[in-house]
């Protein structure tokens, strides 16, 4: 029994060696796609924020009184909420006939005045539902239309100082923007300081696409997501190697945010054995000794 004791004090104090080094060696900072109830359970697991969606804390679709309801509960958390995903819904089309400004600009700015006031910095452009092309809509001139329009959501975003951060998805979820080189064209096309890039790990390996993407992202990169390509399974659960990818990040001075978005068995039974495994690995692509 005391050798068993002696061996759970002996990884405890390693896991907050490993933990306390990699600060020190400014790492990423780790986080979880989830809802904000998990906050206790994710900060005792290590964690270091929690991202939200925005569709359910900051969209002009949630009424007021639940709005004020959230805020309050998410300023008294133990962890941050600087980032949230699902930006828009489906039914605001991007590019096409369907595409309606005003009610996109609408949309962004009521959002964006919320997010504000919560304190949340980054917004990630996924929303495949708003963005992928439609039967018969020429590529091209989708892509014309999805800059024109982002350019004028990045205004919207720098009258509150937040970042919409466009991120790549894969071409199961899209058929239009489903490579993170075509995120990268796309945020210097629009040339704007609050149009960035998420650069999603998960779609990354799910399209085969080289870490050296992640490279030619670094001048826009500010946010990432991951999980593994099998299932899209938390980091460890199929021992995915993400160090290639985490070295690309090193190669670049990545020191922003890494969110696990994936599918739980178990959020209770995971979260900790997946920080445990994603910080080892950053560990050794960050070269933290």
């Amino acid at each position: 029994m005391k050798n068993y004791i002696f061996i759970l004090l002996f990884l405890g104090t390693q896991a907050l060696f490993l933990q306390s080094n990699a600060q020190e060696g400014g790492l990423p900072a780790l986080g979880v796609a989830t809802s904000f109830d998990n906050d206790s359970l994710l900060a005792a697991a290590g964690f270091d924020y929690i991202e939200e969606s925005a569709r359910k804390l900051l969209a002009p679709s949630v009424e007021e009184t639940t709005y004020r309801k959230q805020l309050k509960k998410i300023q008294g958390m133990k962890l941050d909420v600087p980032s949230c995903n699902l930006f828009l819904p489906g039914s605001i089309r991007l590019t096409g006939p369907e595409a309606n400004e005003k009610v996109i600009l609408g949309f962004v700015d009521s959002l964006m005045q919320r997010a504000q006031e919560a304190g949340v910095k980054i917004i990630v452009f996924g929303s495949s539902g708003s963005r992928r092309l439609l039967d018969g809509q020429d590529p091209a001139q989708a892509k014309k239309e999805l800059i024109a329009i982002s350019r004028k959501m990045a205004e919207v975003a720098k009258r509150y100082d937040r970042i919409i951060a466009i991120e790549n998805l894969n071409s199961t979820e899209d058929n239009f923007i489903n490579r993170l080189s075509i995120v990268t064209e796309i945020v210097k096309a629009v040339d704007h300081p609050n149009f960035r890039i998420t650069a999603d790990i998960y779609h990354m390996k799910m399209e085969n696409e080289s870490p050296d993407a992640i490279i030619e992202a670094a001048p826009y990169l500010v946010h990432c997501h991951i999980a593994e390509k099998q299932g899209r399974t938390a980091p460890g659960k199929t021992q995915d190697d993400f160090v290639p990818y985490l070295k690309a990040l090193k190669k670049v001075g990545y020191k922003g945010r890494i969110t696990i978005e994936c599918r739980w068995t178990s959020l209770k039974d995971e979260c900790r054995s997946a920080h445990d495994y994603l910080q080892r690995q950053l560990v050794t692509a960050y070269n933290i000794k």
